[in-house]
């Protein structure tokens, strides 16, 4: 079970005689001290000898040795209180509300009040039991979770009572319920409610037997037996008419069993779930829990590996609901549902590949997973965690769902990578069709370019492409021109793209500058590209044309691209762009001639065919 709680602070306060000191020693020597100091020293008893495995704190309070000032501060750190009166004596009885919990309410914060226990000690001295005088104080005071009789002489449910006192501080009411309105808060209902959908795996809002058994597993590590899913079936279909559809638990009838659970004392049931599912105290995702620790050296990349793909895939298929193999924007919205925010904005459509109604495809959806997972990890993890990667997957966090590649020296030094996702930099002066470059690699010409919206443009494009059989993901990212601030984050990257328009005399100028400045000494492969090429090629205002610069620095020479057609886009270029990423080696020995670039459109053409005939094959089992 997940608990943020590291220890527990019992303190026990009241007025002298009540027996608190005694109770704390019976608990400690399992017998009835002979002499009892005016207070106890401080008692730590470890993990291993409680119940839920916590080290717990008991302090002792003493009027007649510490001041008020001591007494506040204890008060301040302490995560349970038990106030301990004397069943026997009425005047300690009336204190607890005419003192100390009014006491303890003025040092402690509204929000955040500490929870209550009262003790009443000495019950081997009456035959009758204070509960009837204590059941109003009770009803008063939501902040008390229970009352406990018990003997500190005959060591009657001493260990009950600190049971209680630990059970108050790791499985707390408070956050859970709200009494006078006898239901749940709503940040109880928001995190029930994520959970539900996390285990609702095909998505039809109802819990069928296998689900909440794979619940029951997840939660408590045990199934549950038929007739018991039937009982806890029968239970609320007696309290509630839309609780049981199709003989599964809707989303209301999961509530209600917490509701019921909660009003019959279980709070460490609701608990469980929600501490299994990564919540804290505050019933907030723990930072543990989103972010788990992962290590990631210089030089090395993140990818998610197959489990992951795997796991997104079925998320996937979940929201699909129409089968069309694309997510609409209402299904976007449901697959996001168990996020506390919408992490994906608009631009996210202009970065992957989207359908003619402009909807994210399955190819999409999986580039974007890939790239939040290259650009950003910790976004990746955070994301997987929100939908309950570790938990379905039964991993120790989604730390389980990521691969840090080999240095990427080592990948050069062997001349081979394992790598799946390769970066390539585009940088040109303004104007000279860098975003449209970005945007024919999704397949969209000028025309379909000329639709996106200024403030839902993108600087990244992710999608697939085919090196010899292998499906690769090529991630462009367009740089800003300004040439004088470009950092080594920037420029790192796998290969690079130089783009400068035909139809411009003055473009090629930067792309000569940039290169002969960050990248002639470099390993990086470089590509010029030589944009608009339905335009009319004038001559360029520098000393050397594009195709003598590229001949005296041994670069292939400029490759002819434009967007302006209605004709299908080729991908070759992007194809030899994630050859030349994968095998830099091969790019510096074969760029003087065209084999290089034969074997890999060759190649490239004909696994883009085999893909896609796998592809619609994988969409048809779908």
């Amino acid at each position: 079970m997940m608990c943020a709680i590291k220890s527990i602070f019992f303190f026990l306060c009241l007025t002298a005689k009540v027996g608190k000191t005694s109770l704390i020693m019976s608990l400690v020597s399992e017998e009835f001290p002979d002499e009892v100091p005016l207070r106890a020293e401080e008692i730590t008893i470890p993990a291993d000898v409680t119940p839920e495995r916590v080290p717990t704190h008991i302090v002792d309070y003493s009027e007649a040795e510490q001041s008020d000032e001591q007494l506040y501060q204890e008060i301040s750190k302490a995560n349970v209180i038990c106030i301990v009166y004397s069943v026997n004596n009425k005047k300690s009885i009336e204190k607890v509300t005419s003192h100390w919990i009014p006491l303890i309410n003025d040092r402690t914060d509204k929000d955040s009040r500490v929870p209550l226990i009262l003790v009443g000690n000495k019950s081997d001295l009456v035959e009758h039991s204070s509960m009837e005088t204590i059941l109003p104080i009770m009803n008063q005071y939501q902040d008390i979770e229970t009352c406990v009789e018990c003997s500190a002489k005959n060591l009657k449910n001493i260990s009950e009572l600190f049971y209680y006192a630990q059970k108050a501080v790791l499985h707390p009411t408070g956050p859970l319920y709200c009494p006078e309105e006898k239901e749940l808060k709503p940040s109880c209902i928001k995190a029930l409610t994520r959970i539900f959908k996390i285990s609702d795996l095909d998505n039809d809002g109802i819990l069928n037997d296998n689900e909440l058994n794979f619940f029951q597993r997840t939660c408590f590590n045990t199934p549950l037996a038929p007739q018991a899913l039937e009982d806890v079936k029968n239970v609320v279909r007696r309290n509630m008419t839309d609780g049981v559809k199709d003989n599964g638990l809707t989303l209301k009838g999961f509530l209600f069993l917490h509701t019921l659970f909660i009003q019959r004392g279980r709070h460490e049931t609701t608990w469980t779930v929600l501490r299994r599912f990564g919540y804290d105290d505050d019933l907030e995702l723990t930072q543990e829990y989103l972010f788990p620790m992962i290590k990631i050296p210089p030089d090395c990349t993140t990818e998610l590996n197959h489990n992951a793909y795997l796991f997104l895939q079925s998320v996937f298929d979940k929201h699909d609901k129409d089968r069309d193999c694309a997510l609409s924007p209402e299904e976007v919205k449901d697959l996001f549902k168990v996020f506390p925010y919408m992490p994906w904005g608009p631009d996210v459509n202009n970065t992957v590949c989207t359908n003619e109604q402009g909807w994210i495809t399955y190819q999409g959806y999986l580039s974007q997973w890939t790239l939040t997972t290259y650009l950003d990890v910790q976004r990746s993890l955070e994301y997987l965690g929100y939908l309950g990667y570790s938990i379905i997957y039964e991993q120790e966090s989604q730390a389980a769902a990521i691969t840090v590649t080999r240095n990427k020296r080592i990948d050069l030094q062997k001349k081979q990578t394992q790598r799946s996702v390769f970066r390539c930099n585009v940088l040109g002066a303004r104007g000279t069709g860098k975003s449209g470059f970005l945007q024919a690699f999704l397949g969209r010409n000028l025309q379909r370019q000329r639709r996106i919206r200024e403030e839902h443009k993108s600087y990244y494009a992710i999608s697939t492409t085919y090196v010899y059989g292998q499906e690769k993901y090529l991630l462009l990212h367009e740089l800003m021109p300004d040439f004088d601030f470009l950092t080594e984050e920037d420029l790192a990257c796998d290969v690079v793209c130089l783009v400068y328009d035909v139809n411009n005399p003055r473009s090629f100028e930067y792309c000569a500058k940039v290169y002969k400045q960050y990248f002639i000494d470099s390993k990086t492969p470089c590509v010029v590209i030589a944009a608009k090429s339905d335009l009319h090629e004038v001559r360029q205002h520098y000393s050397l044309s594009p195709h003598e610069f590229c001949r005296k620095h041994k670069l292939h020479p400029p490759q002819q691209f434009t967007c302006n057609t209605s004709d299908a886009l080729s991908k070759d270029i992007y194809t030899r762009l994630t050859t030349m990423a994968m095998y830099p080696h091969m790019a510096q020995t074969d760029l003087k001639n065209s084999t290089f670039w034969l074997r890999a459109s060759v190649g490239a053409t004909v696994f883009a065919v085999l893909g896609f005939a796998m592809y619609r094959a994988l969409l048809k089992q779908r």
